[in-house]
């Protein structure tokens, strides 16, 4: 069987009102995405108004994209860092002081090349408290990094990570324990 892009369907993808989807893509460009270091309560405020779940002392950096803020929920005192790609054709969900290094991707859909409409694969994804995505990262659609995770430079994560381990490579693979924090 071959892919036909002429029959690309959606696939079980919800895109939402096409106003606030309209709108939000104007502020996501303009203030989200600009070079300008807009201040972080005011992109906080922003990604509240549509309807993000976002918690105290939270940093979202410059350059950074938000497909879809209304499938964003995000913890107290994380940082999100310049030129960050969420990407968030489902839900999102960043737990409390989790870290997500510069032009870190989170990619929550890719295509189902086994059908010739080329439909969208989505998957949830979640970070829990104390995770670190590395610079330049991927975490895959349905992939769950478990508390204080780290994916370490340029890897890309396929599969969950488990708690206190840190993982590199492409596709990541364990290295070893965290350790540091409480020992």
């Amino acid at each position: 069987m071959q892919t036909d892009l002429s029959k690309f369907t959606i696939g079980d993808y919800k895109n939402g009102n096409k106003l606030k989807v309209t709108v939000w893509y104007f502020i996501n460009y303009f203030i989200f995405n600009s070079a300008f270091p807009w201040p972080y309560k005011m992109k906080v405020t922003l990604l509240r108004l549509f309807g993000s779940k976002v918690g105290n002392g939270v940093v979202i950096k410059t350059k950074v994209k938000i497909k879809n803020p209304w499938r964003l929920t995000i913890g107290d005192h994380t940082w999100i860092g310049e030129s960050v790609w969420i990407d968030n054709l489902e839900d999102v969900s960043i737990g409390k002081n989790v870290c997500i290094s510069q032009d870190a991707m989170l990619l929550t859909g890719n295509h189902d090349y086994t059908k010739v409409d080329f439909p969208y694969r989505l998957g949830k994804i979640t970070l829990h408290d104390g995770t670190w995505i590395g610079a330049k990262s991927v975490v895959c659609p349905g992939v769950v990094c478990r508390s204080h995770s780290i994916l370490t430079v340029n890897s890309v994560a396929t599969k969950d990570l488990e708690q206190w381990s840190i993982y590199s490579g492409n596709p990541a693979a364990f290295v070893r324990i965290r350790k540091g924090i409480t020992d």
